[in-house]
Parts: C-alpha cells; sequence; structure tokens
C-alpha cells in the first residue's frame, strides 16, 4: 500500500519544517539573524495512464489520465533576505547597515567571510574585530590614545584626541555585495562564505552600486517574526499528525485485508 510510504514523507517534511521553525525561533535574538524557510516539491508520479494517450476502444485521446504521486521531498532551506530593525545600543563600535551589504572579515585560515552583525569590538593592540575576535577587511588600528571614534555613513572611522582639536581618519570600513544573497554558505557565529550559487562579493563603498550606510550607535535585530514562526509551528504540526493518521489508516486498512476468510 503506498499510502504508508507517501505518508511518511509527509510526516518526514513536516519534521524538517518544525526543525527549521525551531531554529528560526531559538536565533529570534540573534544580531542580523534571516529567518529560514523550508520548502518542498512533490515526488515522481507514477504514469498508469498518461494524459493525452489513445483510448484503445474508441481511439479519443484522453483529458487527464491517472498519475499516482509518490510522495514529498525537500527543495530547500532558503533564507529570507530581511532586514530586520535597528536597535539603539550607544556602543561606539555598534555599527548597523541600512540596506545590502555585508561586512568582510578573515578568517585563521586566511580566507574570507562576511557578516552582517556589526557589533565590532577592539583587542588589546586596537584592531577592530568581531565578536569571534576575527578583524575586519581591511583592517583598522584605532590608538590607545583614543579618546573617541566616530563611523560615519559611508564607513569613514575617524578618532579623536583629548590633547589635540585635529582628528584623525584611521580608515574606511567596506561592504561586500552578492548577486544572490540567498546562495551564501551559512558557516554559524553569523557568518557566511561565498558559493558559486552566490557569486562573487562585488566589494566597494558603502552607499554606492546599491549598497547600504552605516549607521553607528546602533544594531540590527534579528528578522524572525514571532507569530509568524509560531503559526507556522501549529500548521506544521497539523500536517504532521494528519500524515500520521493516513498512517493510521492505512495500517487498519492492510489489517482489514488479511483478517479476511
Amino acid at each position: 500500500m503506498r499510502a504508508l510510504d507517501i505518508a511518511a514523507t509527509g510526516m518526514g517534511a513536516q519534521q524538517m519544517r518544525v526543525e527549521t521553525i525551531s531554529n528560526n525561533l531559538a536565533n529570534m535574538s540573534t544580531t542580523a539573524y534571516n529567518p529560514r524557510r523550508a520548502e518542498f516539491a512533490d515526488l515522481h508520479y507514477q504514469q498508469v495512464r498518461q494524459p493525452g494517450a489513445v483510448n484503445a476502444a474508441d481511439g479519443s485521446i484522453l483529458p487527464t489520465g491517472v498519475q499516482l504521486g509518490l510522495g514529498v521531498r525537500a527543495a530547500a532551506v532558503s533564507m529570507e533576505v530581511t532586514e530586520g530593525a535597528m536597535r539603539q545600543t550607544g556602543g561606539e563600535l555598534d555599527i548597523a547597515i541600512e540596506g545590502a551589504g555585508y561586512l568582510e572579515i578573515e578568517l585563521p585560515s586566511g580566507i574570507s567571510a562576511y557578516t552582517r552583525d556589526g557589533g565590532l569590538k577592539r583587542t588589546g593592540d586596537g584592531l577592530i574585530v568581531t565578536s569571534e575576535g576575527y578583524p575586519i577587511i581591511p583592517e583598522i588600528t584605532i590608538p590607545e590614545d583614543a579618546s573617541a571614534i566616530t563611523i560615519n555613513a559611508d564607513g569613514e572611522v575617524v578618532a579623536g584626541f583629548d590633547d589635540q582639536t585635529d582628528t584623525e581618519v584611521l580608515g574606511q570600513l567596506t561592504l561586500a555585495s552578492f548577486v544572490n544573497e540567498k546562495g551564501l554558505e551559512a558557516i554559524g557565529g553569523n557568518l557566511f562564505r561565498e558559493t558559486a550559487a552566490s557569486g562573487p562579493p562585488n566589494i566597494g563603498d558603502a552607499d554606492t552600486d546599491g549598497r547600504g550606510r552605516f549607521r553607528q550607535g546602533f544594531l540590527e535585530e534579528s528578522g524572525v517574526d514571532a507569530v509568524r514562526e509560531i503559526t507556522d509551528l501549529i500548521e506544521a504540526q497539523r500536517g504532521y499528525e494528519m500524515n500520521a493518521k493516513v498512517i493510521t489508516a492505512a495500517d487498519q486498512m492492510l489489517g482489514a485485508t488479511v483478517q479476511i476468510r
């Protein structure tokens, strides 16, 4: 009885959907987190009678045919490219990206990764790094005697000093944009890597070629909508229960069959 296998694929699909929703809810407070959505596609069809085939009885064309579906499969778990709300923190090195773009950082392996988490920190040597300690690209070092740091909308980092009226430009933050942001590979820690699907990064100054702008003293909140996630969770739970009932019904039908005398 194919209903057993078909319902099992439905239960597996709803289980994956619940796992995706649970990950979204777990990251509802993660800085600049983009929610994920599970996407599904139907499986192959058994063509008992193909549409458009010739009816052997009178030679007419069958308008529909008989096609028996074999269930559902996972097609993708895609990232929703949405911009979260801005939360004011007042931190000198907290920057939110208004619009498109990612900060480029350097991993210990020397490979570049990309993030929208603008909660930057400084090391004991004054190097600006992420919360995980990865330096941003291009590297910017804050002098030990700097009393104030200003980051303007274009990404220019300026230091002020108590013993002088003139300020010093320390460097320029840049942004990386991608043709297909959904094709980026998430590697954890609010980091992404480029792939063949995302295309190579287009790196340049903020507010140019469609890139966003920086906003100092703010952080981008998670894009997770808790109400929507709970609604989707209830829907997935009901879908799982209904597929389980199909298995129960199919099992009872098989039981009735073997009990026929």
